[in-house]
């Protein structure tokens, strides 16, 4: 059986202005985060469409009928306006519906949201990412703080894992590689934290799960690649493994 997994966000432009003396030029590039996870679950059992975030300001769905056909939705690196602010609001200011309300209902109607962290994430770099008091995060098994949420590790920290007997575990051997950085998030009550930083460096949630309405949620507070996580643990065989066995919790019943 297959399941439909759209991933949104993971996708930036950078703009550099070059100086030679006297003269400068410019250049644009664009970049993903998402080849990672994206070749990880090639050839499994989750088909994944992937919506850049620039796409996802017009293309993510505005009704029900347009998230229906996803089993999964993966939010990564990708702030709230994103949602909030489409052209028809930003620059015609027209009335459209709220797509983080619609992302509320589809989840308590059986759909399964998972936010992958970063900085666009929860509440982001200079809380820019703003999920918090929004209709995704009473959905999600955490809440944002209200402030700049980013734990830098540059040191990098290896999960402790709180649940090793856990399904999202298994085949999940030997010790992960370290990770660099996550949001800084609060449990809410009845979520199941499943790994975590050490004691020593804090000990913040990495892995969360719970439940809404019908429907299943997860908050994994990293990155999905470079930067937080490093090339090792996208190398990792665990890695391929992890995710798929999160993925294959969510639309479990």
């Amino acid at each position: 059986m297959a399941f439909k997994v759209l991933l949104v966000g993971e996708s930036w432009t950078t703009s550099e202005t070059h100086f030679k003396g006297f003269d400068q030029f410019g250049s644009v590039h664009f970049h993903t985060g998402a080849d990672p996870l994206l070749k990880a679950l090639k050839g499994t059992e989750f088909e994944v469409d992937y919506m850049t975030a620039h796409e996802a300001a017009e293309g993510f769905p505005f009704e029900m009928e347009g998230l229906k056909p996803y089993d999964i939705i993966i939010l990564s690196d990708i702030g709230a306006n994103t949602f909030l602010l489409p052209p028809d609001v930003w620059l015609r200011s027209k009335c459209v519906p709220n797509r983080l309300r619609l992302l509320k209902e589809w989840v308590a109607e059986g759909g399964n949201l998972i936010m992958m962290g970063g900085y666009f994430s929860f509440q982001g770099i200079d809380g820019k990412a703003r999920w918090r008091r929004t209709p995704v995060e009473e959905v999600l098994p955490v809440t944002c703080h209200p402030w700049d949420d980013r734990v830098e590790i540059p040191e990098g920290a290896v999960a402790e894992l709180t649940a090793p007997e856990h399904a999202v575990f298994a085949g999940v051997d030997g010790e992960w590689p370290p990770i660099l950085g996550v949001n800084e998030v609060e449990v809410k009550a009845g979520a199941e934290v499943l790994a975590r930083l050490p004691e020593d460096q804090g000990g913040h949630p990495l892995l969360v799960t719970g439940t809404f309405g019908k429907g299943r949620t997860a908050a994994w507070t990293s990155d999905i690649g470079p930067h937080w996580l490093s090339p090792a643990f996208c190398d990792w065989p665990g890695y391929k493994q992890l995710w798929v066995n999160v993925l294959g919790w969510l639309v479990a019943r």
